[in-house]
């Protein structure tokens, strides 16, 4: 028989049981509601958040009812994916909230408040990204002054909700993207440049005087280290300090690779472009990256392609083929050939040359000053007021008052012919009386025209394009009558000048030297 007293006792240890379970659940955090379906879940949006939104995305929601959009996982994720494969363009992807949007993606208890917000981030990143791909992160006018491009424009609000209806996001935002082949080029060598380690324990190179073959110093050593690290040299020639015939071809592979004269002697140019570091190409990659974020997205049915920092100029056709090369002279660091964008207008055959302000001031005046016979070498006539002035008694005190104008002939500073465009800077291409220029490899020569070799054959591709009949045999019978003669060009052909010091093609890695130093410019403004 059981006694009440133990019955009692029975009763009291499950009620003190019980009550310490009840305090052990106080104990115990509260598991938080999951709330993450309000992702997927179209909200009316708070007015206030968006007083606060830029201009464009306040549109964007007002089109569509002020809900949010991004009530897709995949077109969510797509966005953060493509996000952070802008580092391969040289921007930053912290730049679009890429870390703040992907901890909110693995949240999930959030509030109704907490989703507007996201939403709100997704779409001003999607606004911003697409905008700096197209056209650039800078503005061309906020880093250097001598730059004419037409401003290119986007409509972000069109293209988003082209992505947010066909989940296409990353397309969408490929489509941004410059799509000249040497964009898609420096983006593989930024990625190359990503995958090489640190060079920072290579010796610089110092020339004391230029090193030959089987020449045999520690510099050569250096040299070696620095041409396996490019991979113009195998490891395998790195066991001694001789300057073989095996480094010889390698530094004359690197020459190449770097627009200098492939001559496999290394002179201090070469040491100099042997001593950039990766972090150093890394940031003219970058800087080049932005850069052709700028140019024009369509260079036109038919284009003259111009790149300054290599002086070249190509005739581009479609975008893509390369019909014709010309070595070029280009302006002077201090008269540096601007950045520009325009459509040719007209040729002259036997041209005059009418003296800009800069030479009048530095070149002309000075040279004039101490013989007045300079301006009858020069077959030069000088005029105030539409009448002409004698060169005794030219006076050079006033010297800014009168207009000089060359003569037509194979002395004219213009040479035979010119190509005229219409643009701010005065600027044109044209032949020269100095043709030995073209043999140089320094070619900054110029007060900012831009000289042409062989201008003839150019002309000729010019004006195939335009109606029947004009051949070689005719403009070599205007030539000879030395008479002043313009010719119209009515069919569209563009010209672009522009500056590239970095891309890649079939040899590899190619670097120009930076002539009017814009790149590290750019680059600092890139991360300041």
């Amino acid at each position: 028989m059981i006694r009440p007293t133990t019955i009692l006792c029975a009763l009291l240890l499950i009620v003190a049981s019980c009550q310490n379970t009840g305090r052990l659940k106080e104990q115990l955090p509260v598991q938080p509601e999951n709330t993450a379906h309000l992702k997927n879940t179209p909200l009316a949006l708070d007015p206030i958040l968006l007083q606060n939104v830029p201009e464009v995305v306040k549109e964007f929601y007002a089109a569509n009812g002020n809900v949010t959009l991004w009530t897709t996982q995949d077109d969510r994720k797509a966005l953060q994916q493509t996000i952070a494969d802008v580092e391969n363009d040289g921007l930053l992807p912290d730049d679009y909230s890429l870390t703040f949007l992907k901890e909110f993606e693995t949240l999930t208890a959030i509030s109704e408040q907490d989703c507007m917000r996201y939403d709100l981030m997704l779409t001003e990143a999607f606004t911003s990204v697409t905008n700096h791909l197209f056209k650039g992160r800078l503005k061309p006018d906020g880093v250097y002054t001598d730059w004419a491009l037409t401003p290119k424009k986007l409509d972000t609000n069109k293209l988003l909700t082209e992505a947010l209806q066909n989940h296409n996001v990353t397309e969408v935002i490929d489509r941004c993207r410059p799509r000249h082949k040497i964009y898609g080029s420096l983006r593989k060598s930024l990625a190359y440049l990503n995958t090489l380690p640190n060079d920072n324990t290579i010796n610089s190179i110092v020339i004391v005087k230029p090193i030959t073959l089987n020449d045999s110093t520690s510099t050569v050593h250096s040299i070696k280290q620095r041409l396996a690290y490019w991979q113009d040299l195998d490891s395998i020639y790195l066991n001694d300090n001789v300057y073989n015939a095996a480094t010889a071809v390698a530094v004359k592979k690197f020459q190449e690779r770097h627009g200098i004269v492939a001559d496999g002697v290394v002179n201090s140019r070469t040491a100099q472009a042997l001593n950039f570091s990766r972090n150093q190409r890394k940031e003219q990659v970058i800087a080049n990256l932005e850069r052709w974020r700028w140019f024009p997205y369509d260079f036109g049915e038919r284009a003259i392609v111009i790149n300054i920092p290599d002086y070249g100029l190509a005739i581009v056709e479609n975008n893509k083929d390369t019909i014709q090369t010309y070595k070029v002279v280009v302006g002077k660091p201090d008269r540096r050939t601007p950045v520009l964008q325009s459509t040719l207008s007209n040729l002259i055959i036997n041209p005059t040359w009418t003296v800009p302000p800069t030479i009048l001031k530095e070149d002309l005046t000075p040279t004039a000053t101490k013989d007045r016979n300079h301006f009858i070498d020069l077959n030069m006539k000088i005029y105030l007021n539409n009448a002409e002035v004698s060169p005794w008694e030219w006076d050079p005190e006033k010297a800014t008052s009168y207009r000089y104008v060359q003569g037509p002939g194979n002395h004219n500073a213009l040479g035979r012919i010119k190509f005229n465009f219409q643009n701010n800077f005065s600027v044109y291409l044209h032949d020269t009386n100095h043709k030995e220029n073209f043999a140089k490899p320094y070619r900054a020569l110029s007060s900012g025209c831009v000289r042409v070799q062989n201008p003839f054959k150019l002309a000729g591709y010019v004006l195939e394009k335009q109606e029947a009949g004009w051949t070689k045999d005719k403009i070599d019978e205007i030539l000879e009558t030395g008479e002043t003669t313009n010719v119209d060009i009515k069919k569209s052909i563009r010209v672009h000048q522009l500056y590239w010091t970095a891309w890649m093609d079939k040899d590899g890695l190619q670097f120009r030297n930076d002539i009017y130093s814009l790149d590290k410019i750019l680059y600092a403004k890139l991360r300041s």
